[in-house]
């Protein structure tokens, strides 16, 4: 009875908010880049709804996709990743330029979407519509069941909250914090909210945890070695920005870093209060990349403080990604096809270039892939708008400094579009829309050019094999792996649990590991700076002859 309940409730919730699309619309207005360029409009819904078949064609059934258990999925083992499906067969060129796989439907826009410690992916952001909020549903998908709709679970929201552009952190016992999102007044949708949920793997249910000091919408989260998770940035209200961070404490709740409030760094001017770009240091401090030129280094400890860098960079824009490639070492996509490289390893932080990007990418994604190159999917030249949309992929080389041409994917990936590593090696691509020129409710799988033979054939590698491994491992200390019996292991990597949303994955960090191997035993020295080691879950991947394992999900330990 339970089950029919939650159809029937889902069925009217889902209905009452496409009754009253028009009115959630309201007169937001338009959010402004850094050049003052008029870029979104919230209030824009009504896009046609892409399935992943082309826009209104719907090939799966009509009804919900969602599936209501009696009791949650069971969780997989921490030293048990899940992976995908199998690597499809690729052409000539997949060796060099990787392979995306055909487009697959998806229950929802999850415009937010975390790797959980058991291998699945959390993902949130829309109704079953493509419609704006994320107070009815979340969606949590199991990449072992493959990509069809018995892959997914779609739950009812509990808490009250629309955590639509939200914040969301894993935390070090493997739940998932979500902070601020969306709120409703008077009809008029994107006002900000100060609530906080823990989402929970082990029962697949969302709880609220209670209030932050300040309502946020679009905040960004960087944990801390201690476990604490600093929030950063978003708005308080279409005029009000949110300046001031503050830090959550799983004991002791939140306190405010009053002496670290900044509104040049992470308020209104520059757009810097919209998911600020911000990546912890070895040093333990902060380091806050500005969307105009300006760089900034935050102490979270005690009351706070910021201290604006002599370090400059190349003018950039929010709807530019920006990500940790290597420890310490940032790469940013800046305007006119400009990209940056900020090594914080140093004091002051070291601003160089590199080569030029292919064309302008407005709300692409950046994803660290297992080998630690850079792969770029999706944007368009201009922001949100199906005008030079990128479909073909670049990949960068960092000890290159070159891009290269991948492969192209069928769906245009633009605002609200995600990219997310997968413990097979593979990245998820999806979402975009709610609002914009499509709402996709579909995804992509893409398959890097190191799952396949060298020799042009288009067929999968054989990888090598991780038998089994230490589940969880201290900062500084050694894990073991066993592998496959005629696996000779020249590489090993990992890579932290990633959690993406708006273009920006502030969790995933790469670590290249220092190893030995005797026999089927691989001993990996885990490195001993809990800042760049930074306590959580990674992907442990081992590579034989530039072709990596499916990874086991490690939990690294202060």
């Amino acid at each position: 009875m339970a089950m029919w309940r939650y159809r029937i409730g889902l069925s009217v919730a889902s209905l009452m908010l496409a009754m009253n699309a028009e009115v959630w619309a309201g007169d937001v207005g338009t959010q402004e880049s850094a050049t003052g360029t008029a870029v979104i409009d919230e209030s824009d819904h009504s896009a046609p709804v892409d399935y992943g078949y082309g826009p209104g064609v719907r090939k799966k059934p009509a009804a919900s996709t969602a599936r209501a258990l009696a009791t949650p999925l069971a969780a997989t083992t921490s030293a048990t990743a899940a992976s995908s499906a199998s690597v499809p067969t690729g052409g000539s060129t997949a060796n060099t330029q990787g392979v995306f796989g055909a487009p697959v439907s998806w229950p929802i826009i999850g415009l937010h979407e975390v790797l959980l410690p058991d291998g699945r992916v959390m993902n949130y952001g829309t109704d079953e519509t493509g419609q704006q909020g994320a107070q009815f549903v979340y969606d949590i998908w199991d990449p072992t069941m493959g990509t069809g709709e018995d892959s997914h679970l779609t739950l009812p929201n509990g808490t009250g909250t629309d955590i639509f552009c939200s914040a969301q952190s894993v935390l070090p016992n493997g739940e998932v914090l979500i902070t601020g999102g969306d709120a409703t007044v008077k009809g008029v949708r994107n006002y900000s909210t100060e609530q906080a949920e823990i989402f929970s793997p082990s029962t697949n249910e969302l709880r609220p945890i209670g209030s932050m000091t300040y309502a946020r919408w679009y905040p960004t989260a960087i944990d801390r070695p201690n476990g604490e998770v600093v929030i950063l940035g978003g708005r308080q209200d279409f005029d009000i920005d949110a300046p001031t961070p503050e830090i959550y404490n799983a004991s002791t709740g939140w306190r405010t870093l009053a002496g670290a409030s900044s509104v040049p760094a992470l308020g209104f001017p520059d757009g810097n209060w919209y998911y600020p770009k911000a990546f912890l240091m070895s040093s333990g401090k902060i380091f806050v990349l500005g969307n105009w030129t300006y760089t900034y280094s935050l102490n979270p400890n005690g009351n706070g403080s910021i201290t604006q860098l002599a370090s400059q960079v190349l003018p950039g824009d929010y709807q530019l990604p920006s990500i940790m490639y290597a420890p310490g070492k940032v790469l940013s996509l800046r305007q006119n096809k400009k990209v940056d490289l900020v090594n914080i390893n140093n004091n002051p932080p070291v601003v160089t270039t590199t080569a030029d990007m292919d064309q302008m990418r407005y709300w692409a994604n950046a994803t660290v892939l297992a080998d630690g190159k850079v792969l770029v999917t999706g944007g368009s030249s201009v922001a949100n708008e199906l005008t030079d949309v990128a479909y073909s992929a670049q990949i960068w080389t960092p000890s290159k400094g070159t891009w290269t041409t991948a492969a192209s994917a069928s769906k245009p990936r633009l605002y609200h579009s995600i990219a997310l590593l997968l413990p097979d090696g593979s990245v998820l691509t999806g979402a975009g829309g709610a609002p914009g020129p499509v709402n996709n409710l579909n995804a992509e799988i893409y398959y890097p050019p190191y799952l396949y033979k060298k020799n042009g054939s288009g067929q999968p590698a054989p990888r090598p094999t991780i038998l089994s491994a230490s589940s969880s491992v201290g900062v500084g200390k050694t894990l073991t792996a066993t592998v496959g019996t005629s696996d000779t292991i020249n590489r090993v990597t990992m890579v932290r649990t990633g959690s993406v949303t708006h273009s920006f994955n502030p969790d995933q960090r790469f670590i290249p590991v220092s190893f030995t191997q005797s026999g089927q035993t691989i001993s990996v020295t885990v490195p001993s700076n809990s800042n760049v080691a930074l306590p959580g879950y990674y992907m442990l991947f081992v590579f034989k002859n530039g072709i990596p394992s499916v990874a086991k999900i490690v939990h690294v330990t202060l």
